[in-house]
């Protein structure tokens, strides 16, 4: 995955309503209900505002994922807080199958699958499918001897900790962007 690549896979990403409305009714629907459902602190937010460092950020996802549908709202509301910062592009897994197989997990075409570029598309680091957080909640769930209905909804706490856990990869980020002496070099600073 050199910068060309991805820079072309995030020039060729949608925004998130975009993403959200080339979907069914029932996918936008979903999306929907867990966008307005989650929303960040205010500690949160004030974290986000103070990304210094533009950050390309591509998601390979699919509208139908129940694991996209739950993560990927959480995705666009640590976006929209510092657009200047954070360039958030969406792709549809089956279309992109090329960076699909650069991105397996565990031998399989999972996802959500965040991708995190420098300013330049430079790989920074990905992440997916899941967080830890949610794959401690479905382990308590599942590995106790009880499956949750395929597209029931996660509790608010669920995805609150989630949340703090994809805001965590996206700090992380930004403390690596800062702290690389290529971009310092770059910047000045």
């Amino acid at each position: 995955m050199d910068a060309a690549f991805l820079k072309a896979k995030h020039q060729a990403g949608l925004t998130y309503p975009d993403y959200v409305a080339a979907g069914n009714e029932t996918q936008q629907q979903n999306w929907a209900r867990v966008h307005q459902s989650v929303g960040l602190t205010h500690a949160q937010h004030e974290l986000v505002r103070g990304f210094q460092r533009q950050m390309k950020v591509l998601v390979l996802s699919g509208r139908w994922c129940g694991d996209c549908v739950q993560q990927g709202p959480l995705l666009e509301r640590i976006a929209e807080v510092n657009r200047d910062a954070i360039d958030l592009r969406w792709l549809e897994r089956d279309g992109h199958l090329d960076l699909q197989k650069q991105v397996r997990i565990n031998g399989g075409d999972r996802v959500p699958v965040v991708i995190f570029c420098a300013e330049d598309y430079e790989l920074v680091a990905w992440h997916g499918d899941r967080t830890l957080c949610r794959y401690r909640a479905l382990a308590a769930k599942q590995l106790a001897g009880v499956c949750p209905l395929p597209g029931a909804p996660a509790p608010k706490d669920e995805l609150d900790d989630s949340l703090q856990c994809w805001l965590d990869q996206f700090e992380r980020v930004e403390l690596l962007l800062r702290l690389s002496p290529r971009l310092r070099q770059r910047h000045g600073d």
